[in-house]
This record gives structure tokens, sequence and C-alpha cells, in this order.
């Protein structure tokens, strides 16, 4: 389960309070949706959520944190979110090389956005699962 601070569920309740202007500027429609196509796949979700709890982290640690994913998508999700500012690499002149991730500001901020998500899921946990056997139930009548 993710640890958000106080500080990151506030400002996750200020946007879910915020209402959208009425006029959306163009570039910003494209971005939402550019970034909703990219963030909200389940390894950028689970890498913002590890960095935001373990903080910064080398490649290796990172991996063994987020069960079940690939070298090759853990390299291909880190460079794409690395090009969108998300989060930082840092290479150590060392042999071997050390690398290590950490979130940047926007990183930090897009994770307190979707902070919303897990106080949604926490507040309505209940009514989704009811639903889900509500569903069940009736579709064993059919």
């Amino acid at each position: 389960m993710a640890k958000f601070t106080d500080e990151q569920i506030a400002i996750a309740k200020h946007h879910a309070s915020l209402t959208p202007p009425a006029q959306i500027d163009p570039r910003i429609d494209a971005l939402v949706n550019d970034l909703i196509g990219r963030v909200t796949d389940k390894w950028t979700m689970l890498i913002l959520e590890v960095l935001t709890e373990k903080g910064e982290l080398r490649f290796t640690r990172l991996s063994e944190a987020i069960d079940g994913i690939s070298q090759k998508m853990l390299t291909q999700t880190l460079r794409r979110m690395e090009r969108d500012g998300l989060i930082t690499r840092t290479v150590h002149p060392v042999v071997p090389p050390k690398v290590e991730y950490r979130l940047t500001t926007l990183g930090l901020g897009l994770g307190a956005a979707f902070c919303g998500v897990w106080i949604w899921a926490s507040d309505n946990l209940e009514q989704v699962e009811q639903a889900g056997r509500d569903f069940d139930e009736v579709g064993k009548a059919f």
C-alpha cells in the first residue's frame, strides 16, 4: 500500500476540489490525454508508488520492489518517465556503474495527484466490492 504524506494527501484533495475551466487550453487537453496514456500504465504507477515510498533507488533495488516487471520493461518505463521529467537518473562513475533514480518535483506532484485515487479507493472499497457481488449474483440468473 502506498504511503502518502499529509502534504501529498492535502494536495490531492485540493486538486480534486477544483473545477476545470469551461474553456480548456487545447495544449492542456493534449497533455492530459498524452499523460493518461503513458502514466496510467501499470508499471509507471508502480514506479511512482515505490519511489514515493522509498526515495532514491538503484535500478536493481527498484526492480526487486516491483513484482513481475522485466528488466526491459523497467528500462523502457524509466526512460519514458525521465523524458517526461518525472524522474532523474544519476550515473555515478564507478565500476560497475551505479545508477540511481528518484522522483523530480513533477513526479512527486503527479504522485500526489494520483494519491486521490487511493483516497477514492479507500472511501469506496465496500461499495465497489458490493457492486461486484451484486453484479455476479444477477449474472447467475442468466
